[in-house]
């Protein structure tokens, strides 16, 4: 269970104004449940991804994963997955060792990690681009590999923000759909951010509105 209990973060710009983005904020997500969060541009959705994922300490309240504090634990050791509207996919490797990068950097033989990332490919229907360039791809394409790079590692919790906003309407609607199935199978907690309702609705079993720092349930 991922916990966010009391959180406090205020954002400051150059102009030296300031604001709250989150205010109090507290937050459960169950083992094997996708949480929704909706929000305007400048709300604090991805700032709320980015501190769970440990990219930024809030500046007061406790983040916890199966009841352990998160507080000092640096990004690479929470053993989450972090996906991007640009699917952050690295340019100079082929399809197939961007999937299995992740399983390299946990120390996996390479080898070994190739042939895994083969078989997730294999069920993303991707085997055939298996040794192709990744900016050859599609973006349903390169979002989809993004996927498989984070499953494959069995993350304990998948943070999502803003997968579908770089790809036209169609696309979106078919990865959506696609991806919640994916994600149910597989049964991570999830975490996804986004500004469209309809896509929530069809990721997530429960959904909150982030506003003043606060979140509001919607279902």
């Amino acid at each position: 269970m991922l916990e966010l209990a009391g959180i406090r973060k205020t954002f400051h710009d150059a102009s030296g104004g300031h604001w709250l983005l989150a205010d109090r904020l507290d937050l459960r997500v169950a083992k094997g449940e996708t949480v929704a969060v909706l929000g305007p541009s400048g709300s604090g959705k991805s700032t709320l991804l980015k501190m769970v994922a440990g990219l930024e300490p809030p500046d007061a309240g406790v983040i916890r994963f199966d009841g352990a504090d998160l507080a000092g634990v640096p990004p690479e050791r929470r053993r989450f997955a972090l996906m991007f509207q640009d699917f952050a996919l690295f340019p100079h490797l082929d399809v197939q060792d961007n999937v299995a990068f992740g399983l390299v950097e946990q120390g996996q033989r390479r080898a070994h990690a190739r042939d895994q990332a083969l078989t997730m490919l294999s069920v993303f229907g991707l085997a055939a681009h298996a040794r192709q360039q990744v900016w050859k791809l599609s973006g349903g394409e390169q979002q989809r590999v993004a996927l498989a790079r984070a499953l494959i590692t069995a993350p304990r919790l998948l943070l999502l923000d803003e997968p579908f906003s770089a790809l036209d309407a169609e696309l979106r609607a078919s990865l959506r759909d696609e991806f919640a199935q994916r994600i149910a199978v597989a049964g991570i907690t999830t975490v996804l951010v986004t500004h469209d309702e309809a896509e929530a609705r069809v990721m997530a079993q429960r959904g909150f509105r982030l506003l003043a720092g606060k979140l509001q349930p919607l279902w």
